[in-house]
């Protein structure tokens, strides 16, 4: 039976999924360090505003706040490649390749407690591999990943050591203050490296705006507080295999609405990869057990 959390979590993986359609439409009219630092100061803002009454209060403890620094320049770095990305790959192809970082995590895991991965860990690991092969591969198939879906597979990487980092934040003291300094420490940093490395461009058009609306109060402030109602009571497995919906309503949106054509080899590319993403979550595992916190991932 599907309970009030489970639709939670499904209501955050629907916004997640629909964003990748709006944040690629919204890119031919704003550059991508800008686009994000909106976004984030925007979501930043919203959440600060709901969490205000417990921020007053809050002591901020200094191990919290090394790692949530940490998570928030990882956050950043996640979120740049994923939508310089998107612009030059499909929308579908960038929603699979970024769930690559839920097989990833428990890798890196391994690697960091120096123990090896699981037979299921392995198998999963497989399984989105080959299917990344299927999703990034032409008709040569020994053919090199573009340099958009090469810059997304980054980007799962980047995301897998976030959410390892934001475990630990999320255990050194409240997991929402967590997600807050994290969402502005990534804000802040996008706006200084965007204006290191980017010529800032924005055509105020009403689509760029919905863009940042969406993917700033929706995507970034109301999903993440979904997620963390949803998880008081969603088991941390349950939530994560829900959570693999995201790239299906992206695909699905990506054909629907944006009219992007899905090829036999993506979609067994795809199948592939959520294969993978299935493998790896339907199984206890203790690295969980303690907080299953996601980055606003799309």
């Amino acid at each position: 039976m599907i309970s009030r959390g489970d639709l939670a979590i499904i209501l955050a993986t629907f916004i997640w999924g629909t964003s990748f359609v709006i944040v690629k439409d919204a890119l031919s009219e704003v550059s991508t360090l800008l686009f994000l630092a909106l976004r984030f100061a925007l979501g930043s803002l919203a959440m600060a505003l709901v969490l205000a009454p417990r921020l007053k209060q809050y002591s901020y403890p200094w191990r919290q706040m090394r790692w949530c620094l940490a998570g928030g320049l990882l956050l950043m770095g996640g979120m740049s490649l994923q939508t310089a990305g998107l612009r030059l790959t499909t929308i579908s192809k960038s929603a699979f390749l970024t769930g690559l970082y839920i097989v990833l995590v428990p890798l890196l895991s391994s690697l960091v407690n120096r123990v090896g991965p699981r037979p299921r860990e392995w198998l999963g690991i497989i399984f989105a591999t080959a299917g990344m092969a299927l999703m990034t591969m032409t008709k040569d198939l020994w053919q090199a990943p573009s340099l958009g879906d090469a810059l997304t597979i980054g980007c799962a990487f980047v995301f897998a050591a976030h959410i390892m980092v934001t475990g630990e934040a999320a255990r050194a003291g409240d997991p929402q203050v967590s997600t807050l300094v994290q969402l502005a420490v990534c804000a802040v940093g996008l706006a200084i490296l965007g204006a290191a490395v980017e010529t800032p461009r924005i055509v105020w058009s009403s689509r760029t705006i919905f863009a940042i609306i969406l993917t700033g109060v929706f995507a970034t402030a109301l999903a993440i507080g979904l997620q963390s109602w949803a998880q008081q009571t969603v088991p941390a497995t349950r939530a994560a295999l829900l959570f693999a919906l995201e790239p299906v309503f992206a695909c699905f949106f990506a054909w629907a609405w944006a009219g992007e054509e899905v090829t036999p080899r993506a979609a067994a590319g795809a199948a592939l990869i959520l294969a993978g993403i299935l493998v790896v979550e339907l199984k206890p595992a203790r690295f969980w057990k303690h907080q299953w916190s996601r980055a606003p991932l799309s």
